[in-house]
């Protein structure tokens, strides 16, 4: 039986956030196609964390800058080894390829950091985006892990393209795999009537859901309210910090309710989403929630990005406040405008995020470079360079501080 061993930055929690979602479609994937899964991190572990064991996946608590590692892959010898996130190919990298050398090397970016980067820079400075925050420190390694990895994949394809429009970084390095949904939209969603207030969700450790929740109260949510005064806007999301649950107002009907058990079910019955995100990466899940559920949301540019493709919008999108106010209103109000949106999102999720399309893909791609790897790597000639020890800081410095520890 082929062996895959995931190295995760932290520990699946797909209740809690969308990269754990995405996560556990991984691990189903890779299981149906024969694999054995082994899934090692060195994070602390959490109570909202999958149990691993459950699902039939070995759990391995890995140390960072340790040579245990070493002797624990050697004896391995996966036949792929998944780094969750660059951070975790630039800890564990070099010690796969030294150990592992014919081993598949994957690194999947969940979203792209360097962008997300980029554009808090340019929020926080409030000017456009530009040169000087894409090209920042952040992408010099994030870019570097992925030109080292024989393969990369990017849930988005507006990320596709970006990779490629700035860095030039060759299309055979990069596969598009988006979310893969398993019965893709609910059979049933209740109409607009049976529907009431507005939903906000998303992970409260996730800077741009934190920065949106903040812009919702401070500049959106009074004037929605004012036109709306019924209305009620219920906030969701793992790990509310006491700076959120301090936003709690239920006479301004600013309800934040915190962690949601089941966010597909909160989000059913609400009415419209409102994901005001003015900086991010990669799919946003609580839109994909939305679509699933045939809620229509209004959203940003860049909330918006990579959903829809070619499908008809399930969505409105604003990117000045006075234009998300509008918008958000008239789409509580006017089931004209709600009915062809709820029916068009929970259209694109069967077209756009099909498990058994992108599975497939995915299981071909795969099969395609396993079966070239020499020559893959061969015509990665930056990819090498970036491995030559001449680049290997990551690896020098880890072994100082093994050194290091040992003497302390």
């Amino acid at each position: 039986m082929k062996t895959l061993l995931i190295i995760g930055y932290v520990w699946p929690e797909p209740s809690s956030s969308a990269a754990g979602s995405r996560m556990l479609q991984l691990i189903r994937h890779f299981q149906h196609q024969g694999f054995r899964v082994k899934y090692g991190s060195p994070a602390q572990t959490s109570p909202h964390a999958i149990d691993l064991a459950d699902m039939g996946v070995e759990a391995l608590s890995l140390a960072l800058n340790c040579s245990s590692f070493d002797q624990l892959i050697a004896q391995m010898q996966p036949d792929i080894v998944m780094f969750d996130r660059f951070m975790m190919e630039e800890q564990f990298g070099w010690r796969v390829e030294k150990f592992c050398p014919e081993t598949l090397r994957i690194l999947d970016t969940e979203d792209l950091h360097c962008l997300r980067h980029a554009r808090h820079q340019a929020l926080k400075q409030q000017c456009d985006i530009d040169q000087r925050h894409i090209y920042s420190d952040v992408a010099i390694r994030e870019i570097a892990a992925i030109l080292r990895c024989d393969l990369s994949l990017i849930i988005s394809e507006y990320e596709m393209a970006w990779l490629q429009q700035w860095f030039r970084v060759p299309q055979s390095q990069l596969h598009y795999c988006p979310f893969m949904l398993d019965g893709a939209a609910q059979s049933q969603t209740l109409s607009f009537e049976k529907r009431q207030h507005f939903v906000s969700i998303g992970n409260f450790r996730h800077g741009p859901n934190w920065d949106a929740v903040q812009y919702l109260r401070s500049i959106l949510w009074p004037e929605i309210r004012r036109q709306l005064p019924e209305a009620e806007l219920h906030v969701y999301g793992a790990y509310p910090p006491p700076k959120a649950t301090q936003l709690h107002h239920p006479a301004k009907g600013f309800v934040v309710k915190g962690w949601a058990e089941d966010a597909l079910s909160v989000v059913a019955k609400s009415r419209v989403m409102l994901a005001p995100l003015r900086f991010g990466a990669g799919l946003k899940g609580k839109l994909i929630d939305a679509a699933q559920t045939g809620t229509p949301s209004v959203t940003t540019s860049i909330g918006a990005e990579g959903l829809y493709g070619d499908c008809r919008s399930g969505l409105l999108v604003a990117d000045s406040a006075d234009e998300f106010v509008r918008k958000a209103v008239e789409l509580y109000q006017q089931p004209q405008i709600w009915q062809p949106l709820s029916h068009n999102a929970s259209e694109m999720v069967a077209k756009r995020f099909s498990e058994k399309e992108h599975s497939a893909h995915l299981t071909q791609r795969i099969e395609q470079l396993s079966a070239n790897l020499e020559q893959h790597r061969l015509d990665n000639f930056y990819g090498a360079m970036l491995r030559h020890h001449s680049m290997k800081s990551t690896q020098y410095m880890a072994q100082w501080i093994e050194a290091k520890n040992r003497k302390s």
